[in-house]
C-alpha cells in the first residue's frame, strides 16, 4: 500500500509536537529546500548534480555512510558544487532500534566518512535526518545532547517506490508552499527517476517563483523568526 495520501497528515500531526526538528521554512517568503537522501549513488547522484547544475540550484544531500565510503569522489562533487551536507545513518538502520551507543556511532561514522571525503570538519555536518523518518522523543534528545540538529520534511512524494516521474511531480505540486522542505532519493530506491524528475520539476517550480535553498539556510530562517518572536513577544 502506498503511503503517500499519508504523509501531509503525519507532517500536521508531527510538525506541533516536536518544534525542535525543522520541518519547514519560513510560511512568509517562497524559499523552499529540495533534499536528497540515501546516496551517493555511483551512476544516479551525478545525473541529480548534472540537472542542479544546469538551473544552478543549490540542494541537500542526507548521506548513508557505506554509500560515501563506497563513493568519496562522487561525495566531494556535491560538496565542491556547493550543495548541503546531512547524515542519514551508516546504513539505513531505523534510529529507534538502535541503543544510545549504536546510535553515536553510526551518525559519528557517517560524520567521519564525510569528513574525509570533503576535507570537512564534524562541525559542518551536523544535520541528521533519520531513516524513513522514524524517531522518538529520546532520539531527538540524544540529538541535541550531541549537537546534532534533526531534520525532517513537509513534502514527500513517496518517490523511493517509483510510482512514476508525472506521479512524483504532482504530488510535489501539490503539496509545495512557501518553506517547503521536499525529500527525494538519489539511493538504490527512487534513485532511477530522480534526475528525470527534478529535470521537469524544477522549471516549474522556478516558474511559480519559488527560490531554491539550502537546509542550512532554513534554519537561519527559522532562528531569525525565533528571535524576532522573542523580542515581539
Amino acid at each position: 500500500m502506498q503511503l503517500a495520501p499519508l504523509f501531509p497528515l503525519i507532517y500536521r500531526i508531527l510538525q506541533p509536537s516536536f518544534p525542535n526538528c525543522l520541518w519547514r521554512g519560513d510560511r512568509h517568503t517562497q524559499a523552499i529546500a529540495l533534499t536528497f537522501d540515501d546516496g551517493p549513488h555511483p551512476e544516479y547522484t551525478p545525473q541529480v548534480l548534472a540537472v542542479l547544475d544546469r538551473y544552478n540550484i543549490p540542494a541537500s544531500f542526507f548521506c548513508l555512510g557505506a554509500c560515501v565510503n563506497r563513493s568519496p569522489d562522487i561525495t566531494k562533487a556535491i560538496c565542491d558544487h556547493g550543495h548541503w551536507i546531512g547524515l542519514h545513518g551508516y546504513d539505513h538502520r531505523s534510529f529507534p532500534r538502535l541503543s544510545p551507543h549504536d546510535l553515536k556511532n553510526t551518525l559519528e561514522q557517517t560524520q567521519a566518512a564525510i569528513c574525509n571525503a570533503c576535507n570537512l570538519s564534524p562541525e559542518q555536518i551536523r544535520d541528521v535526518r533519520p531513516p524513513n523518518g522514524l524517531f522518538t522523543p529520546k532520539t531527538l534528545k540524544l540529538f541535541l545532547e550531541w549537537n546534532y540538529r534533526p531534520v525532517m520534511w513537509s513534502v514527500v512524494p513517496e518517490d523511493w517506490v517509483r510510482p512514476g516521474v508525472a506521479t512524483v511531480m504532482q504530488r510535489v505540486l501539490q503539496q509545495v508552499q512557501n518553506g517547503s522542505l521536499i525529500v527525494l532519493h538519489d539511493g538504490i530506491c527512487g534513485g532511477q527517476d530522480v534526475a528525470a524528475t527534478i529535470q521537469v520539476l524544477i522549471p516549474q517550480l522556478l516558474q511559480q517563483g519559488y527560490q531554491f535553498v539550502t537546509v542550512d539556510t532554513l534554519w537561519q530562517h527559522a532562528k531569525i523568526n525565533s528571535q524576532l518572536l522573542a523580542t515581539n513577544g
